[in-house]
Formats: C-alpha cells, sequence, structure tokens
C-alpha cells in the first residue's frame, strides 16, 4: 500500500480534488487514514449485503474505486451473483481490475466507467452500494440517481449508503469536524495536508445532513430507512425498497 502524500507539498493555487492516477496510486491507504472505521465500515457492508441480496441477482457498487468493497462482499455473498462496480475515474477502475484479477475472483462481474451525474441503468439489483460516494453527486443530481437505484432493484432490495454528513446543529458541527482533523492528525497528516485537502474538496465534495439523506430517500421509494453506522460527522444508512 503506497503511502498518501497528495497534499504533502504546497499548492501555490487551491486545486479541486480529482480522482487521478496520482489519487488511485495512493486511494487505500488514503481512506484507512482519512476516514475513521473505514475498515469496520466495509465489514458492515459486506455483513448487510450477505443478509439482503438475493441469489441470481446482481450488487452494484456505485463509486467502487479501487474495489475494495466488493472484494470485502466477495467473502460475504453467494457466487451466484454478479457484481457491477461503476466508477467515473478510468484509472481508479484499472487499480480495482488489478485487484480483482490478483485475488483471482471467480465471481462474474463488470466494471462499468459511468458519471453518476448522468443517467444510469440499474438492473436486477438486489443490493446497490455507494460507499462514501453520494457526496460527490451534485446535489441537482442526487434524487435523480437514487430514483434510478430504486427502480432497478427487486422488490425487498435494498441500498447501503455511507457518507460524510453535517450535524444537525452548527455548534455540534463545529465540533465534529474538530474531532474528525485531529483524528487524521492522529493519523499523521500535517496540518497543511489537512488545509489543502479540505481547499480542494470544498467544490467537490458537498454533504448533506444526516435527516437530508433519509428525507430524500423516502421520497424516491424508500419504504424504511435505518442507521447503521454513526461517528461523528460520517454515517451509514440501509433503506429497503419494499
Amino acid at each position: 500500500m503506497h503511502k498518501d502524500e497528495v497534499f504533502k507539498e504546497a499548492y501555490l493555487k487551491p486545486i479541486d480534488f480529482t480522482f487521478s492516477s496520482k489519487v488511485a496510486g495512493v486511494f487505500d491507504d488514503m481512506v484507512n487514514r482519512s476516514v475513521p472505521f473505514y475498515e469496520e465500515m466495509q465489514r458492515m457492508v459486506a455483513e448487510l449485503a450477505a443478509d439482503h441480496c438475493q441469489h441470481h441477482t446482481k450488487i452494484y457498487d456505485l463509486g467502487c474505486s479501487t474495489g475494495t468493497t466488493l472484494i470485502h462482499m466477495d467473502h460475504t455473498v453467494p457466487a451466484d451473483i454478479a457484481f457491477v462496480g461503476v466508477d467515473d475515474s478510468v484509472d481508479m477502475l484499472h487499480k480495482c481490475r488489478q485487484k480483482l484479477e490478483s485475488l483471482s475472483i471467480a465471481r462474474p462481474y463488470d466494471l462499468q466507467v459511468e458519471d453518476l451525474n448522468r443517467q444510469l441503468l440499474i438492473q436486477d439489483a438486489s443490493v446497490v452500494v455507494l460507499c462514501l460516494t453520494l457526496q460527490f453527486v451534485r446535489p441537482i443530481n442526487r434524487e435523480r440517481l437514487l430514483k434510478e437505484v430504486v427502480d432497478g432493484l427487486v422488490p425487498g432490495g435494498v441500498v447501503i449508503i455511507i457518507e460524510k454528513i453535517l450535524a444537525e446543529d452548527s455548534g455540534f458541527n463545529r465540533d465534529f469536524i474538530k474531532y474528525y482533523y485531529d483524528m487524521k492528525r492522529r493519523h499523521h497528516y500535517s496540518d497543511m495536508e489537512i488545509a489543502q485537502k479540505r481547499e480542494a474538496l470544498e467544490n467537490v465534495l458537498i454533504p448533506y445532513k444526516l435527516s437530508e439523506n433519509i428525507t430524500l430517500l423516502q421520497k424516491v421509494g424508500f419504504d424504511h430507512c435505518e442507521v447503521f453506522f454513526k461517528w461523528y460527522n460520517f454515517a451509514g444508512i440501509i433503506a429497503k425498497k419494499f
């Protein structure tokens, strides 16, 4: 695992964050050091997928990045379920394919280059995962994307979402962000790295409140939503289509 040093050098001017080849090369280290309980999140997603998937259907991982979630689910879900990994970064999908091939993943899988800000066809899915993905979709497109998800799920199917979120109260939000940056410092990011990444993400990652995400899920047709993970400004939600 290559160490994340993307923002270690000072930039002359702020740049928007992109999932470039440079980021793809260090992404696994980046998320493990930047996302609280990342490995535990992955274990939880794999467990939930195993309990809610249905035989002879598909599992979609939207924003599959380097394939970590697909790899975790490969250990828990039946072999007759095909995987579909979707990402708009060719570099991320290249890294994902390398990892899947190195592990000799036997089940059918398809990796697709798609921009989630555009129309997406989902078919015969019993589980759709968006792990730290919806926050990168432009707000104007999120309802349309989630409607495509619910329409592509079979009855009883679920969507599993993990998001960086805003607190409901601005005071708590400031506290939670402070605790989050403290966590990043414990994981050996410098203050300059934290500041530069924050600036790079400012116009790219747009979080919602937990209540706003749940309201959006209910609006597009999910019958029940449950929070399965919460750490300050991160949350996991599972929602079911009956």
